[in-house]
């Protein structure tokens, strides 16, 4: 830090006895009385507003990034409280997954214990900070409460056909020794321990969210101007929606045809190789009529690439590897024959698990080609217009004088616009058209047709530890996959008592014999129950629908209720979330949708991110020793220091560095806000429109302009207008009719209302000293008059070549004319301008003249 904390004889000096700790213990118990926030009375008939932070995972204590979060979710809730709206602000715990389990097994405790433990400490910290939760909706996904309707809504999909298991080459972590969704691997490392991320063959459960692709990028039109333009970007990238061909290729002494997906169908005369996945069923059938040495060449390759991450196979960067597999393909546009190597940089499950490979233009072909010396045919000229004339052809080529263009010479493809080359009947077509007319070919031949194709893959659920919801399967020899009815759910976790939970490739629970072996519920033969538990991102893709009906037991969410609430409103959290959570929550929401329990098609209608809280410039850790923690700075400034601080410091989406702001200023703020109240001397009813007409106006600014800063996120700029309208009022209550002039008042209970945004604790006792009763936070946001938000007057700068050099009071109607015949009859002008010409006057009536003049 920066500076030292803030001590309490500052505070009573500059406040008259601000104690922040006294005000918040007198303040949470009667908070806790109160319940002012609880959103369970039927017969209230405002209108709703739903407004969600994205709830914590409980890995010991509060941190910082949970303050800064929490702080601007509660600020929104406030805010359309004081609009008059019912605001359902709730709030409960992420409480299965890796990282309990794996700090429990490092501890040797259950991780029930330690997850419920950490739980108590959050709650017990968030109850200081004084988010306006409605408590009675509390929440943990490992409750069997809770678990048992993700159990409920895993048998909805698997009844709709959306739930099934395959054998598939998986991400795998050799560390956590489990598997891992594509979206839970970041550069090549398991994003929960960082460890290097393998391929394994297992037999797994999946969502087809894919069936969901067109739909989850099509409806993002829904979310425009609502979500950040970044987030709706990485979600359009995340499903990768591509429209292009199926091209049927056949193989020389194979039955059928191969399809081969390709976005550029026009490029099918610059076809010179193909390139299927080493690890796909296609490259282990072709090889096996191949030469001894070649096969041996290919296990020995195939051995290699699997232990290769999706994202390093396809990194540009990479050096091109590959066997050549001894067979070959027949392009069905020309007849001609072409090579059929096995390499890493394509994918089994992108398209059809091989590709046609057009290395004039396309840069990780060119790379290939370059590497094992292929043939190389440019067949799109980048030198020729798309639009506008065509350059004459001599021998379908262009003339000798126009820049060397070949690939295989420059290692550059050729991927920009241009006319066919050296394609037969397609010559001399641009792109667009060429890609038109090749596909309509391809398909009156039989030969291909237009296609789809997206880079998202089905949601892989299983996970071979412990600590998740039991997926509700059994499995018999004799009927195979039995859902578990569900007058049965839930299907409760074993104790870990007696259990091994270090991983090691297999569920723990495949161990608990009592659990695991079971009556098949179909023909009561012997059966075992499936050992995996889901991924934790199943339990978060609907929390946002068990909070309308927390503690029902007799279904997961009411459709009524949600027909009221939802969708959220206003969804808070951050760009971490970006991709995996808010994806699979839009997906699970369709599904609901298309099951008839719900009414709309997106779970959050607005999405604020916040940035990261940093310490010097980097992320805190205990490793970097930068580490500022929540506690200790809520003991050493308090709740409200903390909340006015993290909204203060930027806008919601930047970083914050926390030694760069400074909580003790805050504090210093908070205890001459709250001393504005103390001062007030004259009666709650007191007539306003006596008092001081200049403080009036400050103060009904504020009131006009304040709200529409609020919905824009702009609460920084929120909180240097409350600090402007204290500072004037201090003025006031300090000369003339002092603390007895009614505009003080006024100001003091808008700014106490205001307050309670940011600093609920301060708000309150400010409140009181006003002479009310609790709660502030129930007070509505107060209409400004209007005819206080006339100006009378305006300042206008007069600036000379750049600088200022008189400021005039002039009227806000006034025309350019005469503002700038005001501006040059200025003395501090006519002084500053002497003997040079002027040059340009540029009026911006009524606030800027600028003056440029020459020697």
């Amino acid at each position: 830090m920066n500076e030292s904390p803030v001590s309490h004889d500052e505070l009573n000096q500059a406040g008259h006895k601000y104690d922040f700790a006294a005000i918040q213990k007198k303040w949470l118990p009667v908070w806790d009385e109160m319940k002012p926030f609880a959103t369970s009375d039927s017969t209230d008939r405002r209108p709703r507003k739903y407004v969600l932070d994205m709830f914590p995972y409980p890995s010991g204590d509060l941190h910082m990034g949970h303050a800064e979060a929490f702080g601007f979710g509660d600020i929104v809730a406030r805010y359309w409280r004081q609009q008059g709206f019912n605001v359902l602000h709730p709030i409960g715990w992420d409480s299965f997954g890796l990282p309990a389990e794996n700090a429990a097994i490092k501890r040797g405790v259950d991780p029930s214990g330690w997850t419920y433990e950490n739980i108590a400490q959050q709650k017990n910290s968030f109850r200081t900070y004084a988010p306006s939760f409605d408590w009675d909706r509390e929440l943990h996904t490992s409750d069997p409460e809770y678990y048992r309707w993700t159990q409920w809504l895993f048998l909805q999909l698997y009844k709709k056909g959306l739930a099934y298991r395959k054998d598939s080459a998986v991400n795998w972590c050799p560390f956590d020794q489990t598997v891992l969704a594509n979206e839970q691997v970041v550069d090549g490392r398991c994003e929960r321990c960082g460890n290097l991320v393998t391929k394994k063959k297992l037999n797994q459960w999946y969502f087809r969210i894919t069936d969901y692709a067109d739909r989850l990028i099509d409806d993002l039109k829904q979310l425009e101007g609502a979500w950040p333009t970044k987030v709706l970007s990485m979600q359009r990238n995340w499903v990768g929606r591509s429209t292009g061909a199926d091209v049927d290729f056949t193989i020389e002494g194979r039955d059928g045809v191969v399809p081969v997906y390709t976005t550029r169908p026009d490029t099918l005369y610059g076809v010179t190789f193909m390139v299927v996945a080493a690890d796909s069923e296609l490259a282990a059938e072709l090889v096996t009529d191949a030469p001894a040495e070649t096969q041996s060449a290919f296990a020995e390759y195939l051995d290699r690439v699997k232990g290769e991450s999706d994202i390093d196979r396809l990194s540009t960067d990479r050096e091109k590897t590959g066997v050549f597999l001894e067979r070959y393909a027949v392009n069905p546009i020309n007849g001609e024959r072409i090579p059929i190597w096995a390499s890493d940089y394509v994918l089994a499950d992108y398209g059809h698990g091989a590709i046609m490979a057009v290395p004039a233009h396309d840069q990780r072909d060119l790379d290939f080609a370059r590497a094992f010396d292929l043939p190389v045919r440019v067949v799109v000229d980048t030198n020729q217009p798309v639009t506008g004339a065509i350059p004459v052809l001599i021998d379908g080529e262009l003339p000798d004088d126009l820049p060397p263009t070949d690939p295989k010479v420059t290692g550059e493809a050729l991927v920009g616009p241009g006319r066919l080359i050296n394609s037969g009947p397609f010559n001399s077509l641009s792109k667009n058209a060429a890609i038109a007319k090749v596909t309509e070919a391809l398909t009156s031949s039989g030969f291909g047709r237009g296609a789809k194709n997206y880079r998202l893959r089905d949601w892989l659920i299983s996970r071979q530890r412990y600590w998740g919801t039991p997926i509700p399967i059994i499995h018999c020899d004799k009927c195979g996959e039995v859902p578990v009815p569900e007058d049965q759910l839930p299907i409760k976790l074993p104790s870990a008592e007696g259990l091994d939970l270090q991983p090691k490739g297999t569920s723990p629970l495949g161990a608990a014999e009592d659990w695991i072996n079971v009556s098949c519920p179909n023909c009561d033969g012997p059966a075992q129950r499936d050992s995996d538990t889901m991924d934790t991102f199943v339990d978060s893709s609907w929390y946002y629908l068990r909070y309308l009906n927390a503690t029902s037991d007799t279904v997961a969410f009411d459709p009524a209720e949600a027909e009221r609430w939802a969708p959220v409103d206003q969804y808070v959290g951050g760009v971490e979330h970006a991709i995996l959570h808010l994806l699979y929550s839009r997906f699970m929401t369709k599904v609901l949708y298309d099951l008839d329990y719900l009414t709309f098609t997106e779970p959050f209608t607005s999405l604020l991110n916040q940035g990261m809280v940093l310490m010097d410039g980097a992320k805190m850790s205990k490793s970097r020793g930068n580490l500022v923690e929540f506690a200790s700075e809520l003991s050493l400034y308090g709740a409200d220091a903390l909340r006015v601080t993290l909204a203060f410091a930027s806008p919601p989406e930047d970083d914050i560095d926390w030694a760069d702001v400074s909580p003790a200023g805050s504090a210093k703020f908070l205890a001459r806000a709250w001393r504005v109240a103390q001062d007030v001397t004259s009666a709650p009813d007191v007539v306003w429109k006596k008092g001081d007409p200049a403080l009036r106006r400050v103060t009904h600014r504020f009131l006009a302009d304040a709200p529409g800063l609020v919905e824009s996120f702009k609460f920084n700029v929120v909180i240097a207008r409350l600090m402007e309208l204290v500072n004037v009022t201090r003025k006031v209550i300090d000369t003339g009719a002092g603390p007895a002039d009614a505009a003080v008042r006024e100001a003091a209970e808008v700014t106490a209302v205001a307050l309670n945004l940011f600093a609920p604790y301060t708000a309150e006792d400010m409140w009181e000293k006003l002479g009310y009763e609790p709660t502030v936070a129930k007070v509505l946001w107060r209409k400004a008059d209007p005819t206080l938000l006339v100006e009378e007057s305006v300042t206008c700068v007069v600036q000379v070549d750049g600088k200022v050099r008189d400021r005039l009071e002039v009227s806000p109607k006034i025309d350019s004319d005469e503002l700038e015949k005001q501006a040059r009859a200025s003395a501090a002008v006519v002084r500053a301008i002497g003997d040079r010409e002027i040059v340009n006057v540029v009026v911006r009536a009524p606030r800027v003249v600028s003056i440029a003049t020459r020697k």
